[in-house]
């Protein structure tokens, strides 16, 4: 049988040979053996193991399709997420200081959707399998919060009460202070019947809220996040960050970019994130295309004392990307956009008078991409902070520094 050596790791985690050959699960150094497949090597077998490789922590690892580098160690992953931005801002032409990466605790996850369904003996719930529709059980994930890894139950009396035999419903839980907050999806529609059963669920069961497709259905305590000194309601689904720890690793590095200005702009601001942390010393105007989201956030600065003037404007930021006479009053921006970057909002910078960016990112190439336009406008990139809050998973986040030369 073909023996492979591992040279390195892709961007999705898998290893990869001469060829090139994806053998999954596999890590630089290492000789494998197994079935190719096209260029994917199936039933892979172990022959020269690398000293990085460990043993996973969690024992759902090899079905379980929510991690992908629990088999590598700590250090590796830490230095190959490393070198994906080093990589990716050295194809655009661009070095810079790249800070040690920070990474969330295990078991700090605080949102996760479990796929739960009917079966014959009743339901069950979990995530899919590696690269298939099987759902996996996943009684001992080291990855979630203890609260979402209990709420696996909530999740299959939701499939019972709503779901079929024939799909999987989709059930997204978040953590928050005033209980769960759970969106489920891909379920019956909604009737009387269906909708009084759901209440009494959340009731008895104790939810903050309980949103069935787009509809709530219960709210018996607002599931609010704090950002900063407010506490804000998201909309159900809304975007957060993946653990506290990653949310307030970002937040600091954007506090170190922004420090000392006056007037902000946050661009893709969400509910808040950064928003109502950096109006405890400056005045922000929040633009972001999701107006329930925007209503969230104001709610939850006109509840919260001390912060400076927030005002907010909803707009697509693809279509319309604000123009360099808008950022004129303004001292600092913040900008994290999408995986899919912000090209015709970073045009508009490079034209503006802005000299000071803090970037967010969670996708190394198309903040690459981002960035070489800034530097070829002007621009400095100070430093990377990468932050690992989807952690033995192939994401990578980070946050930037950028100064007008």
């Amino acid at each position: 049988m073909t023996e492979y050596k591992i040279t390195r790791l892709g961007l999705y985690g898998d290893g990869i040979a001469e060829g090139p050959v994806f053998a999954p699960m596999t890590l630089p150094g290492e000789v494998v053996t197994g079935a190719l497949d096209g260029s994917t090597l199936r039933d892979v077998k172990i022959i020269t193991p690398s000293d990085a490789r460990v043993a996973p922590p969690c024992r759902h690892f090899k079905s379980c399709g929510g991690c992908q580098l629990q088999h590598a160690s700590d250090a590796l992953v830490a230095e190959w997420k490393t070198d994906v931005i080093a990589q990716a801002l050295a194809a655009q032409g661009i070095r810079t200081e790249i800070r040690p990466i920070v990474t969330s605790p295990a078991r700090s996850r605080r949102r996760a959707t479990f796929a739960a369904r009917r079966t014959k003996k009743g339901t069950m719930s979990g995530f899919h399998g590696r690269a298939s529709g099987t759902v996996i059980e996943i009684p001992d994930c080291q990855l979630v919060e203890p609260a979402l890894l209990e709420a696996r139950e909530i999740a299959e009396a939701l499939a019972e009460l709503g779901g079929s035999r024939k799909a999987t419903l989709a059930v997204t839980v978040t953590s928050s202070p005033r209980g769960l907050d759970i969106q489920a999806s891909g379920g019956k529609p909604l009737d009387g019947p269906l909708r009084i059963t759901l209440a009494g669920l959340c009731e008895s069961r104790g939810f903050a809220r309980l949103t069935w497709e787009d509809e709530v259905i219960a709210q018996r305590a607002p599931p609010v996040q704090r950002f900063g000194v407010a506490d804000v309601c998201p909309p159900p689904g809304a975007f957060m960050q993946a653990t506290a720890h990653g949310e307030a690793q970002l937040l600091a590095a954007v506090q170190e970019a922004v420090q000392g200005a006056k007037r902000i702009v946050d661009l893709f601001a969400g509910c808040g994130t950064f928003t109502l942390p950096l109006a405890e010393n400056a005045e922000i105007l929040a633009v972001e295309g999701d107006a329930q989201m925007l209503e969230a956030m104001d709610k939850g600065w006109r509840m919260a004392k001390g912060l400076k003037t927030v005002t907010h404007a909803a707009r697509d930021l693809y279509r319309r990307p604000l123009l360099p006479d808008e950022f004129k009053k303004f001292d600092a921006v913040v900008i994290d956009p999408p995986r899919a970057g912000a090209e015709a909002q970073t045009a508009e910078l490079v034209r503006s008078e802005i000299s000071r960016i803090a970037y967010v990112s969670c996708n190394p190439i198309t903040f690459a991409r981002d960035v070489a336009q800034m530097v070829a406008g002007g621009f400095t990139l100070d430093w990377v902070q990468p932050v690992d809050q989807f952690r033995w998973s192939s994401h990578i986040e980070l946050a930037a520094q950028l100064t007008r030369r």
